[in-house]
């Protein structure tokens, strides 16, 4: 038993006492709390931090909160969310990188142990309600399918109920959702006005009302974790409508005006220095007219975006004020990492493209002008506008200057003794954001968790940093070190060494572009060069080396070795399949989606669909038999018009169509689409109604290293969205009875797809 009977247990009720067990309860005036987590979201992209971009709602909270100006995450999505949660360095929490590159190795395992406890974990038992709602990108990519464990999900690390997503992102108009630990679809469609963003928000005032209509006092942490603005950047379309024309100036000037800024609101120390535009952005001047109109586009897009994100989390905070809590709670907004440059230099309307090694030209993404940030596109900025959104920083998300690793940090409390629109200037980091907050609400963290002894916390409260007092208080967070995919720095006491390595290498039997002992440290006295425009190493070899040393120790520390920096080596190498090897798949009409990564493998490889089914009149048959993917990507076999259609859809590119000429009687029937892989980039597509053919088609492309990159899985009677196929529209369910549907391939898996393609791209 958890606890001793404390009551007497006599013969009957007559002589025996009754007691029960004590329940967690939150100490008293215990706060509410709500952690807002934005995704690549650059230091200056909020208003509050140098934009002109639209912020209202955060520009409102550090105007009666405080700002933090040196505050830094890991550059990188799931490994800040680690540290954000336990209060650990991302590696001792096994999230080296995100979670869908884990490898096997202690500090990569994408999956933080026990002995980590979270943030939820650690209020729940201390009596608060823990909502988790968006973004999750805390479980490696093999457990967030309907067949996996559901032990590193939100309800296993201590939140009561969770509404978002997997994965590093989603569609914006067609998530693929789930709802405490099942999959779910979005509860509206496109047409209807459906946009993430807002259901999030309406999911996150849900559980809040449905807390206080039974309890009124008890006190909640609401984790928001909102999917802007990682890419896709996709706004409803009266966003998108406010920023028109708003861009036209281009990422120089706009850097230009938003430094200054910076200076005047008084966030960088009075020596910083803009950093250059490095070589390889080019000058806004040298763009030509469509160029600058489609750069301009993608901004207007992200802008957007991010400003209705501030609009729903102030439908948030208006509910929270409509409770009369306001007084009451904490809030607490950061973004995870510095703005993100996998849009390329000239952006992306695809980023599974770029997996696929066949990015937009500049041409077909004017051309599709008026697509951008529509549910037809896959959209990210180019890096123009990523420099701009890091200033005054060099580089951006993945690595680990400061472009990578500043970022916005606002706390604020109505009730609290906060400093009203303070600045802060000492050095703070997401590691201790979990012990600010317990410390905030007068919680300790606890020696065990569900009796497993925790480990040490590595942050240090920021409380002290938020009364009138802190600005001239002592930095208490001294030392830091960084490193994301080989990149590496380390923070003491006012100076940083920091040292660029590149991605690479893809395949084993290449060499790495250059070994980690080669790599050249810089030296910055950040206190004074937060920008890291003036290179020190020279003047001070001594506190260099002493600098690198101090690296090598942390590394030894905190799991960080040994050190790696393949990255598409790790999507192409995944971790061991425990399942059991087979050609031959089955599937269920309207079960959940199966993630691509975990479905039968198709891509670029010989296999047969196989459906039967019963069609009761003739012609009128009309749905998806199977299909995986999305608009952006995939393939669909389904029944239109009463003909059997196979559409394959190139990564949004281009369509592939096979299909019969014949409608279908009614009666049972099996279906079968047939693909045969020649020797180069696609095959031949045969469709066979009860054994007879009535189609065929060359496919001259089949994709090869990934259909989809929002999530769309693989789906038996209905289809996820938006559409892979024209002529109809998501989920167009299967009007007939589905008896059985089986996948069956044949031919070699290809174990490195983007080593063949890119072999037989050379030849031709």
């Amino acid at each position: 038993m958890a606890h001793e009977f404390g009551g007497i247990i006599g013969r009957d009720w007559r002589d025996s006492e009754p007691w029960w067990p004590p329940e967690p309860a939150a100490p008293a005036g215990a706060p509410n709390i709500v952690l807002v987590v934005l995704d690549d979201v650059g230091y200056a992209q909020l208003g509050c931090y140098g934009s002109d971009l639209h912020t209202p709602v955060l520009d409102q909270l550090a105007e009666s909160g405080v700002r933090l100006a040196n505050f830094h995450t890991t550059s990188l999505c799931s490994p800040t969310r680690a540290c954000l949660l336990t209060g650990r360095n991302h590696h001792r929490s096994g999230m080296g990188r995100i979670a869908d590159l884990a490898i096997g190795y202690p500090g990569y395992w994408g999956k933080p142990p026990r002995e980590n406890g979270y943030l939820s974990e650690i209020l729940r038992a201390a009596g608060y309600a823990t909502y988790a709602v968006g973004k999750w990108h805390l479980s490696p990519e093999d457990e967030t399918n309907m067949a996996a464990s559901r032990a590193t999900w939100p309800l296993a690390r201590g939140f009561d109920r969770w509404y978002g997503f997997h994965g590093g992102e989603t569609h914006q108009f067609v998530p693929a959702l789930f709802h405490d630990n099942h999959s779910v679809r979005p509860p509206r469609s496109i047409e209807d006005g459906y946009h993430l963003s807002e259901d999030l928000a309406s999911h996150a005032i849900e559980f809040l009302g449905d807390l206080r209509a039974v309890d009124a006092d008890r006190p909640f942490f609401l984790y928001f974790a909102t999917g802007a603005c990682h890419s896709p950047h996709q706004p409803p379309a009266r966003w998108l409508e406010r920023y028109r024309g708003r861009f036209d100036l281009g990422w120089d000037a706009w850097r230009e005006r938003v430094f200054e800024r910076q200076l005047a609101m008084g966030l960088l120390p009075p020596s910083t220095a803009l950093s250059r535009r490095p070589d390889w952005v080019p000058p806004w001047t040298s763009l030509d007219g469509q160029e600058r109109a489609v750069a301009a586009r993608f901004m207007e897009c992200f802008a957007g975006f991010l400003s209705h994100a501030d609009e729903q989390i102030g439908r948030i905070l208006g509910f929270i004020s409509e409770l009369g809590e306001s007084d009451l709670t904490i809030v607490l907004i950061v973004s995870d990492n510095g703005a993100s440059a996998e849009g390329g230099a000239q952006g992306s309307i695809n980023d599974i493209r770029m997996l696929n090694i066949d990015p937009a030209s500049p041409e077909e993404m004017f051309a599709r002008l008026d697509q951008i940030g529509g549910p037809l596109t896959h959209n990210n900025y180019p890096w123009g506008w990523t420099m701009a959104g890091n200033t005054p920083f060099r580089r951006w998300k993945r690595e680990v200057h400061e472009g990578g690793v500043a970022d916005p940090c606002i706390i604020s409390w109505p009730g609290g003794q906060l400093q009203g629109g303070a600045i802060r200037h000492q050095f703070t980091h997401a590691i201790d954001v979990l012990p600010t907050l317990v410390e905030l609400a007068g919680v300790e963290p606890p020696a065990q968790i569900e009796n497993i002894e925790q480990a040490p916390l590595d942050g240090v409260s920021f409380a002290y940093l938020l009364p009138a007092d802190g600005s001239a208080a002592a930095e208490r967070h001294v030392t830091q070190y960084f490193e994301m995919f080989g990149s590496r720095a380390i923070y003491h006491r006012g100076w940083k060494a920091v040292t660029f390595h590149p991605i690479g290498p893809l395949y084993d039997d290449q060499n790495p572009n250059a070994p980690f002992d080669d790599d050249v440290w810089e030296l910055y006295h950040v206190a004074q060069d937060l920008s890291e425009t003036r290179d020190l190493a020279g003047e001070h070899p001594r506190m260099l080396n002493e600098l690198t040393e101090l690296w090598w120790h942390e590394a030894r520390r905190n799991h960080v070795l040994p050190l790696d920096n393949r990255v598409l080596w790790a999507l192409v190498h995944p971790k061991p399949d425990r399942r059991r090897p087979r050609e031959r798949y089955r599937y269920f009409p309207g079960g959940a989606q199966v993630p691509e990564s975990v479905a039968v493998n198709v891509r670029n490889r010989s296999h047969i669909l196989i459906v039967d089914f019963v069609a009761r009149e003739p012609g009128a048959a009309d749905g998806v038999l199977l299909a995986l993917g999305s608009a952006l990507g995939g393939w669909s076999l389904h029944v239109l018009g009463g003909r059997l259609r196979y559409v394959h859809n190139l990564y949004g590119k281009e369509r592939h169509v096979v299909e019969s000429t014949e409608v279908i009687p009614a009666g049972e029937h099996r279906v079968e689409y047939e693909f045969t892989k020649d020797d180069g980039l696609g095959g031949t597509g045969m469709l066979r109604c009860d054994g007879r053919e009535v189609g065929r088609a060359v496919i001259p492309r089949f994709t090869p290293s990934g259909f989809n990159g929002v999530g769309a899985g693989l789906t038996c009677g209905y289809e996820w969205g938006p559409a892979i196929g024209t002529g109809y529209t998501a989920p167009f369910p299967f009007a007939g009875t589905i008896r059985g549907a089986w996948v069956q391939t044949a031919g070699p898996v290809l174990r490195d797809p983007l080593a063949e393609l890119e072999a037989i791209l050379s030849e031709q």
